[in-house]
């Protein structure tokens, strides 16, 4: 696997530093088979739904942990940041 495939620009303003609240104001990304995307927030999911559809539910726990990650300057030829 090519890590430098995962490189991409991320701007400060769009990093999330805590859960949306309520929670059901967090931001909702729609991509359907066909047409535009949809900026929606969680409590829009319902409609999103038809009878028959799967919803699987990620129940898994965060681990204590810490990337170190070097953050180069912003120079648009090079990545944004490159993990270690």
């Amino acid at each position: 696997m090519r890590v430098d495939l995962f490189d991409f620009e991320l701007p400060e303003d769009l990093i999330a530093l805590r859960p949306a609240r309520p929670r059901d104001s967090a931001r909702l990304l729609h991509v359907p088979e066909s047409g535009r995307f949809e900026d929606l927030i969680a409590r829009d999911a319902p409609r999103l739904f038809r009878a028959g559809d799967l919803l699987v539910f990620n129940d898994t726990r965060v681990i204590p942990a810490a990337l170190k990650a070097v953050r180069p300057s912003r120079d648009p030829q090079g990545p944004v940041v490159r993990f270690r």
